[in-house]
Order: structure tokens, then sequence, then C-alpha cells
């Protein structure tokens, strides 16, 4: 089987691996349509006081949340993803058996987390964003290649997404223990994302920095494309960008991970 239809067959398998979890997806649907109703009605009490903050219009900041609740599993925004299965293969020793696979670890679990991403974009992402569309108005482009540039910028996002996720799971190499690393994942992932408020709504000093982070690259670059606030080919630069850092700094701490799981005879 050549390379490629090797990591093709992992990202099927990742996919139908999350498609089995019926429950929870019908679960994730309600969860999100719910919250996605909280912070809607919170956004338009806050555009009626400042019409224009951050440089939304109201319908604008309602097509923001709708989209937030329908890539905040999708992205594994607040962690949650493979990274949870490749800590605990760390921790228990059977990365050892991964690593014997003659398949680079960093494109196996990328894989597998973008077969993830998908299901989690067609069964948990867009019911809640098409509840969204029919119920209230939103910012959402009539043009057929305005759709096709969010969906490069949404790919650009789930390889940043995993790119972090992948870091956070290699700590496990030295810390034997994800519980700490989890949480920060979270508190970042949910304050840095833009999934509470837009990052352009942050003030000062702030705003400015988390506008630079990666996590910028998973939410708000693809509402911008999507709404026409930034050219696709800015936030695909963006995105790439931090795509490449963070691959490469996976690969760099990879190879130190595996270097000690040799020397430790794992």
């Amino acid at each position: 089987m050549g390379a490629g239809r090797l990591y093709a067959a992992v990202a099927v398998g990742g996919f139908r691996r999350y498609a089995t979890y019926r429950a929870a997806t019908a679960a994730g649907v309600f969860t999100n349509t719910v919250f996605g109703l909280i912070i809607v009605y919170t956004y338009l009490a806050l555009w009626d006081e400042r019409p224009h903050l951050g440089g939304y219009d109201q319908t604008q900041a309602v097509t923001y949340a709708w989209l937030g609740q329908a890539l905040y599993s999708t992205l594994a925004i607040q962690g949650g993803g493979t990274e949870k299965d490749l800590m605990a293969r760390i921790r228990t020793g059977d990365i050892a058996v991964d690593l014997y696979r003659p398949a680079d670890l960093q494109l196996w679990w990328l894989a597998s987390d973008l077969g993830r991403t998908l299901f989690q974009l067609l069964g948990r992402g867009v019911i809640p964003f098409a509840f969204g569309a029919l119920v209230f108005d939103m910012a959402l482009p009539h043009s057929a290649a305005t759709w096709a540039a969010f969906a490069v910028a949404l790919l650009l996002a789930a390889v940043v997404s995993f790119g972090i996720r992948y870091l956070a799971a290699l700590s496990v190499f030295w810390l034997l223990d994800g519980t700490g690393v989890n949480q920060a994942v979270m508190v970042l992932g949910i304050f840095c994302s833009g999934i509470t408020l837009p990052l352009n709504v942050v003030p000062g000093a702030l705003g400015d920095l988390v506008q630079v982070l990666p996590w910028a690259a998973q939410l708000q670059m693809p509402a911008d494309v999507l709404m026409g606030e930034t050219s696709p080919w800015s936030a695909y630069g963006f995105q790439a960008a931090w795509a490449v850092v963070l691959l490469a700094a996976g690969r760099v701490v990879q190879s130190a991970a595996t270097r000690r799981v040799v020397v430790q005879g794992g």
C-alpha cells in the first residue's frame, strides 16, 4: 500500500471510529445548539449597546457565534481530539508499538485526527449551524467561491489545531501524566481561539497578542474568510505559517521523545 493510500485509510478509520458514538453525537448536537442560543442572545444584547463592536455588525456577530458552535468540537478547541488517545498510549508504553509501524508517527496521527475532524463537522457541526441560519439573520455568502475559500481555511485550521494538540500530547513523554496539559489546552483554547468572543473585540495590547497566536487560525480566520472580512490569501498565509511552525516543532519534539524511548528501552 502506498503512503498516500495508507494515510487515507487511517483517516477513514478515524472517521468511522467517531461515527460509532451516535448517542454522544446526538447529545453534542443538542448541547451545541443550546449553547449557541445562549451565546447568540448574549451577542445580540452586547451588539445592541455597541452596534459595530470589533468591526462586526449584529448579523456578523450572530454568524460568528453559530460558526463557533459548529467548529467547537470539529477543531477540538477545548481539546479532546485524538491527542487523548496518543497521551494514553504514551503513558501506558503502547507508543512503542506505534514506533515500530512502517509509517510516520506524526502523519499517522494527523490523518486520524483529520478523519475525526470531518466526522465532527458533518455529525455535530452542520446541524447547529443550519439551525442558526434558519432562525436568525446571518451574514452568509452567496458565492460558491467564498464557500470554497472557507473550506480551505477550515482545512488549514484543522492542521493548526492538530499541531497544537500534538505538541501537548508529546509532553507526556516527560510529564508522564496529561492532566495538567489537558487543562492548559482547554483554558488556552477557550480564551485564545475566540470561542467566547471574537478576537477583534479584545482590547489593547492583549487583543493584538491573541490575534497573532496560532489559536487565531482556528476560528477567527475561517470566520473572517466566510464573512468577507479578510482576504483568503492573507488568512491562508497566517494559517499555513503557523501550521508549518507547529508541525516542525512537533517533528523536533517527536525526535527527542523517540530517542528517550530508545534510551529507556521502551
